[in-house]
């Protein structure tokens, strides 16, 4: 038994599980999670897993489900006696911005204590000898439930409003970009603005766009000798005849930077027309 009341067992894969917040969210951990577990495959003092005395994973995701892939069949594990609602508060201050969990699979985890908060904030104030046999908090108290909630997360109360609205409004293909970390909140939040049937369409044409600036930024960026070697007549013209032999195989979006660039396929350049109609020096 250690200071903190945990005691040393071995369980199998089997017998562990995620916490039902986590399931619920549909949240898998990190990958650096899983990288990390199997580098340390073969240390001698292994890193056990924490869990609940029910199986509940409280740290060490990756270490499980690499066990689970190797098939494992035992583990080393640390055991406490903790609540539903204690373990998920314990999982929410261990991984935290250090662990790679983005703060919207935080905010969500942290959403499911907003009942417990409530019911705190209501205990308090009866206490206090106001609002006897209250049903609905008062707005300052749905202010310092707010307050706990983004205290859990570890991130700013404005990201919680923004995360509720997000839940009430946002098509669901956004939450799961904002759950794998590939859009943020507040870009989610600005895409929130257009009709839920537009926003798909928005967040395609976002992330292509970021796709298109990364490969521009990586162009310019490359030294002279390296620059674009096709001349831009040429280019425009290949483009042209593209699209009139095959309609459609030529996208033209508006961007928003002022210099105006033109981004070949790969396709295009290795074509059977490209060596005639782009003159590579």
């Amino acid at each position: 038994m250690n200071r903190w009341g945990g005691r040393p067992v071995t369980r199998f894969p089997g017998q562990l599980r995620l916490h039902p917040a986590l399931d619920e969210l549909g949240w898998i951990g990190v990958a650096d999670e899983f990288n990390e577990a199997a580098g340390l495959t073969n240390q001698s003092l292994p890193v056990p897993i924490l869990i609940t005395t029910n199986g509940t994973i409280l740290a060490g995701i990756g270490k499980w489900r690499s066990a689970v892939f190797d098939g494992q069949q035992e583990l080393n594990c640390i055991e406490y006696s903790l609540s539903h609602e204690e373990a998920l508060k314990f999982i929410l201050a261990h991984h935290g911005i250090r662990r790679g969990w983005n703060p919207y699979v935080r905010i969500c985890l942290a959403l499911t204590l907003e009942v417990s908060f409530q019911e705190k904030a209501r205990d308090n104030m009866r206490a206090g000898g106001k609002h006897k046999g209250l049903a609905n908090l008062p707005k300052a108290e749905h202010i310092n439930v707010r307050d706990e909630i983004a205290r859990a997360a570890g991130v700013g109360t404005r990201n919680v409003s923004n995360v509720k609205k997000i839940h009430e409004i946002a098509h669901p293909r956004l939450k799961e970009a904002l759950r794998d970390g590939t859009l943020s909140i507040s870009r989610a939040i600005q895409l929130c603005k257009f009709p839920r049937a537009e926003q798909l369409e928005q967040f395609i044409r976002c992330s292509e766009e970021r796709a298109t600036n990364k490969v521009i930024r990586q162009c310019i960026d490359r030294p002279k000798r390296e620059k674009t070697r096709s001349d831009a007549v040429a280019a425009l013209t290949a483009l042209l005849q593209q699209e009139t032999r095959e309609p459609g195989s030529v996208a033209v979006r508006v961007g928003r930077r002022k210099r105006t660039l033109v981004v070949l396929g790969q396709d295009l350049i290795d074509g059977p027309y490209s060596q005639k109609e782009l003159p590579l020096t």
